[in-house]
């Protein structure tokens, strides 16, 4: 009762709605996660856009009334987080099966539902006005940035840092606050951005050392923004071989830090990543930044034998000096090292970091991110030396941290006399092959060893 009055049932069903706890928002959820996930697995694409769209921005003729009804109740609950949180794991449900599929066009054509004119006219209904402005906070917001991610790869005319999709979706898949959904479509969709990126350098890289390839049209695209001089940086990386290669004093290193302390760890590995680098200037500037930051890393911890959770906080540490210490903007080191010399130094340093701590992995592409987050707003043209960088990380991390190994084969008998010192890179040859993928290192996983100490 009201005073003396006596509710009726729609008002007593209201007022049931108004407080709704979040158990029961949960069951209206999964009502349209139900219904989405059964009309994507057995109707056209076209049908499944028109009910989204009847369901999400007209709220009118859906042709599930459960759903219809259901969403009526997550509105009325004044819920616009939860009201988010539906509306992007629907999003997701749908773009994981038509990937799946790779049905790639209607991913396209769900995310232009979010700028249709529609959305901004005003109705004369209070609960259809109220989701009318969250569908528009929602299009003005990072949620519909990372959505959008989805689409850019397909557009010719999209601007030069979704050339890195790759990396612009780790922040989502490592998020564990975003729907599973969302997770999923982000790693399937980065994993297969990689593999094409490594399939197609393995492809030009052989193509493009055939005669008869180079003079026909089985020649393979570059699949870089370095023209032809890739294969000259290509034959570089690959030719540090031998008893001083990347790996094997990875290995070295990690064995001789068994069993010491955390403070001779951190001395040590400041030796270690400048071990053979030969630009001075980097040295010096590598030397005096790193070793302030380092000396004071923890040092509660000095007198510890290193552990492995300890490597990896400090690998991380190490990563961000090196790329962003806020996940925002670049770091001066960053900034500092790259002016210092060739944009393949630093590259390097941070593959010696992946090769002792492999798990570190993660956390260093959700930093190469942020980089080109901040960058992305300026034009093209002023970012070619960040774009260089980026292109000889995407090159180094496809030949020593992935599943194709490359050889370099020297191909002229003339020059067989010449000993290794002397050969010329233009003597050689690279061959690729397949070699066993390695296992898939979680982001959760990373974040309980960094909480154990």
């Amino acid at each position: 009762m009201i005073g003396d009055r006596l509710l009726t049932v729609a008002q007593t069903d209201t007022l049931i709605q108004l407080n709704l706890d979040s158990s029961h928002l949960h069951q209206f959820q999964a009502i349209i996660y139900k219904f989405l996930l059964g009309i994507v697995k057995k109707s056209s694409p076209e049908a499944v856009l028109r009910e989204f769209r009847q369901l999400f921005i007209y709220q009118v003729d859906c042709s599930n009334t459960d759903a219809l009804n259901a969403l009526y109740k997550i509105v009325l609950d004044k819920n616009e987080a939860e009201f988010r949180n539906t509306l992007k794991r629907s999003c997701y449900i749908l773009i994981n099966n038509w990937d799946a599929s790779r049905q790639h066009k209607p991913i396209q054509e769900l995310i232009k539902l979010f700028a249709e004119k529609k959305i901004n006219v005003d109705t004369t209904s209070g609960t259809l006005d109220c989701v009318r402005t969250w569908l528009n906070n929602f299009a003005n917001s990072k949620d519909y940035e990372d959505l959008k991610l989805f689409a850019s790869r397909y557009d010719i005319q999209s601007e030069w840092a979704h050339r890195y999709t790759s990396y612009l979706l780790v922040p989502q898949y490592i998020n564990l606050n975003n729907p599973i959904e969302q997770r999923e479509a982000a790693r399937s969709l980065a994993k297969r951005l990689k593999d094409k990126f490594k399939f197609d350098l393995a492809m030009y890289t052989a193509h493009s050392q055939s005669p008869v390839a180079r003079d026909t049209k089985l020649q393979k695209p570059n699949p870089t923004g370095l023209g032809d001089d890739v294969l000259r940086l290509i034959k570089a990386i690959v030719a540090k071989r031998g008893p001083f290669s990347y790996a094997n004093l990875a290995n070295i290193f990690v064995k001789q830090t068994q069993d010491v302390t955390y403070n001779f760890f951190k001395h040590s590995l400041s030796k270690y990543l400048l071990f053979s680098v030969a630009n001075k200037k980097f040295v010096t500037a590598f030397q005096k930044n790193m070793s302030e930051k380092l000396y004071v890393l923890y040092e509660e911890h000095d007198d510890e034998i290193v552990n492995d959770a300890l490597r990896l906080r400090t690998c991380n540490r190490v990563i961000e000096y090196l790329t962003t210490e806020n996940n925002r903007e670049p770091s001066a080191l960053f900034a500092l090292l790259l002016s210092q010399g060739n944009p393949l130094t630093l590259v390097v340093i941070l593959l010696k970091v992946i090769l002792i701590s492999p798990n570190s992995r993660t956390h260093l592409e959700a930093n190469i991110a942020a980089l080109i987050q901040y960058y992305q707003k300026y034009p093209e043209i002023e970012c070619k030396w960040l774009i260089t960088f980026l292109e000889v990380f995407n090159i180094t991390f496809a030949i020593y941290a992935e599943n194709v190994k490359y050889n370099l084969i020297q191909m002229s008998q003339n020059n067989g006399s010449r000993n290794q010192s002397n050969r010329t890179l233009d003597d050689c040859r690279i061959f690729s092959q397949l070699k066993e993928e390695p296992s898939l290192e979680m982001a959760d996983e990373e974040v309980q060893l960094e909480e154990t100490i």
